[in-house]
């Protein structure tokens, strides 16, 4: 039950993301230019990344180490594979332009996004009080 509600709010996270990449292709880049406009893009799917799972986190229900981790490399694989799908199959892409999205020395920052991404649960868990503090507290 807790993946297929990790895969309802990555329904979210993904509409969130793609809004993101179209107001960075439309309105960003030509008003700012492209290393502007991705970095612009990339604070903004950041806050999004962090701010949705912080919303519903408590609605996944995951509250275990290995649920919030399991959560988050689902919403990794499923990014990934939606991006190669979306850059190969509807944008055409070649596997050169995707790469280069992933490259760090070329400037992608597609590597921290996904990496905070992958760790949004656990972030969101933290924030929201839902993941439980291992420390005892002396009485």
């Amino acid at each position: 039950m807790i993946l297929l509600r990790g895969i309802v709010v990555w329904l979210i996270l993904i509409v969130a993301e793609s809004i993101n990449g179209a107001i960075r292709v439309f309105w960003l880049v030509p008003s700012l230019g492209n290393v502007r406009g991705h970095q612009i893009a990339f604070v903004i799917g950041s806050l999004l990344v962090l701010t949705i799972p912080i919303v519903f986190v408590p609605w996944l229900r995951a509250s275990r180490l290995p649920q919030l981790i399991s959560v988050g490399v689902l919403w990794l694989v499923l990014t990934v594979l939606f991006e190669l799908m979306l850059g190969r199959l509807v944008f055409g892409y070649s596997w050169e332009q995707i790469a280069a999205d992933y490259n760090i020395r070329q400037g992608g920052l597609m590597p921290f996004g996904l990496l905070l991404l992958t760790l949004s649960p656990l972030i969101a868990a933290k924030i929201r009080g839902v993941f439980p503090d291992r420390r005892r507290r002396a009485i």
